[in-house]
């Protein structure tokens, strides 16, 4: 097996961190034709050239399982296909966008948020004439426009889903005689506790990676919205606009944590993994985040605390009045630059045979959501995946409006900026509703955009029963 760390594409030095899985032995020179042979015996053919494809994904925690499956592809396909897979770094949209530009696309990309955003620049092969009916019987039914589906389009299938928790510090927790809070005031009070508690030992109650506001917010603050019964985009289905007015409640509580210095210092600074990592040293006591947390703190940053997850506060302690989604739509994407697209195909629909999604499952790198994949699947081993698994507050919502941009800073953006600084709230939120409701009415005005109100919506009936 010839293993090698591939260098970045120049047009993208500095953007990433590459991982390369090549396949044994190399395609041939050239120099075999040339080579002399015995009398008589004839000339050994040469070996067909490799097809390689390039494979790009942003998600660190599964690393070591993939590149273990992009191996035994590479050594197995009767196709002459080697993969080579590169882990990009944490602006990986921006990235795929550059890459599609200046005509260095990947073959295969893990699908980024935002998809209709890269459907409208024409980034995705369409799945639909590659799918076999085996496929379509068993992926089907997780098949939404405008999730992983745009004009009947198919972009992506689903693999896992994931689950978002507040994960916490039990000894921290122990040490300050707290349980996991249940509502936003007792989060606040702990949060306090534990840094009154820590401190001297350079321990604070809460952090976020708060250096990307859209990555610190859609793993806490649109999370505990759904919890409550708001989607995480602000739109409000039963009115059919934006409204992000019952987000107040959970906005405050987390600025109330910086004002009171719960929070550990430089997180405003701070990258997802570099946050991880103060986690793992023992130096927060709990934040929010999704269900790859087992796999990452048991590859990636080894703990040297106990730690564990529990359902995320409501906002009075009481029961959820909404679920969370745990966005079950999309996983691998087939580039539309692809000049192999056939070859890109076989190795697409490999990725997605039951066996290697069931021990995906297994494994805990993601919790899957298709009862193909569950039929005969064990309960996930790795630690702290117990209380991540998907309850009836799990489920899917509705899709929202796709492609609606409000002019200005987005509501990751306004609202990261309150919660660091401060300033009037009621204001601020009163500014992002008519800002992304003017833009909403701007998409719909182009035709892009279709909004009907559902007066009959109700979240909680989301719950599984």
């Amino acid at each position: 097996m010839n293993k090698a760390i591939k260098k970045p594409l120049t047009v993208l030095a500095g953007i990433t961190l590459a991982i390369s899985i090549a396949g044994c032995g190399t395609a041939d020179s050239g120099q075999s034709a040339s080579r002399s042979t015995p009398s008589g015996s004839a000339a050994p053919q040469a070996k067909k050239e490799k097809t390689k494809l390039t494979y790009w994904t942003f998600q660190r925690h599964d690393a070591d399982y993939i590149k273990q499956k992009i191996q035994a592809f590479n050594e197995t396909n009767k196709d002459n296909i080697e993969v080579e897979m590169t882990m990009m770094a944490e602006n990986y949209p921006q990235s795929l966008d550059l890459a599609f530009t200046s005509d260095q696309a990947p073959d295969v990309f893990a699908t980024p948020g935002k998809q209709i955003e890269l459907y409208a620049k024409g980034y995705f092969e369409p799945f639909n004439k590659y799918l076999t009916d085996d496929m379509k019987k068993k992926f089907g039914s997780y098949v939404f426009e405008g999730n992983n589906q745009f004009d009947n389009n198919i972009i992506s299938l689903p693999n896992v889903g994931t689950t978002i928790r507040l994960i916490y510090n039990v000894d921290m927790f122990d040490k300050a005689g707290l349980k996991p809070p249940k509502s936003l005031d007792e989060m606040v009070v702990a949060a306090k506790k534990i840094t009154e508690v820590g401190k001297a030992d350079g321990i604070y109650g809460w952090s976020l990676p708060y250096k990307s506001p859209a990555s610190a917010l859609d793993r806490s603050v649109a999370k505990m919205a759904e919890m409550n019964g708001f989607h995480r985009t602000g739109f409000d289905f039963k009115a059919g606009k934006y409204d992000f007015a019952g987000w107040k409640p959970i906005i405050e509580s987390l600025r109330q944590m910086k004002a009171n210095g719960s929070v550990l210092p430089g997180s405003e600074a701070l990258d997802m993994d570099p946050m991880r990592a103060q986690f793992a040293e023992g130096k927060i006591g709990m934040y929010i985040s999704y269900s790859v947390e087992p796999g990452v703190y048991k590859n990636q940053f080894p703990p040297k605390i106990r730690w564990d997850a529990a359902l995320v506060p409501t906002i009075d302690g009481g029961e959820p009045k909404g679920a969370i989604d745990p966005g079950a739509g999309t996983w691998l994407s087939l580039s539309s630059k692809s000049k192999h697209k056939e070859e890109a195909w076989k190795f697409i629909s490999y990725m997605y045979q039951d066996e290697i999604l069931r021990g995906y499952h297994e494994q805990g790198f993601g919790l899957t959501v298709l009862p193909h994949v569950l039929q005969g699947a064990k309960e996930p081993s790795i630690p702290g995946i117990k209380n991540f698994l998907l309850t009836k507050n799990d489920a899917a919502w509705p899709v929202a409006p796709q492609g609606v941009t409000p002019e200005g800073k987005t509501w990751h953006e306004e609202f990261t900026k309150y919660i660091l600084s401060g300033g009037d709230l009621d204001k601020t939120i009163k500014d992002v509703t008519a800002r992304y409701n003017a833009a909403l009415d701007k998409a719909v005005s182009s035709g892009s955009v279709k909004v009907k109100a559902d007066p009959n919506f109700d979240p909680k009936a989301l719950q599984k029963k």
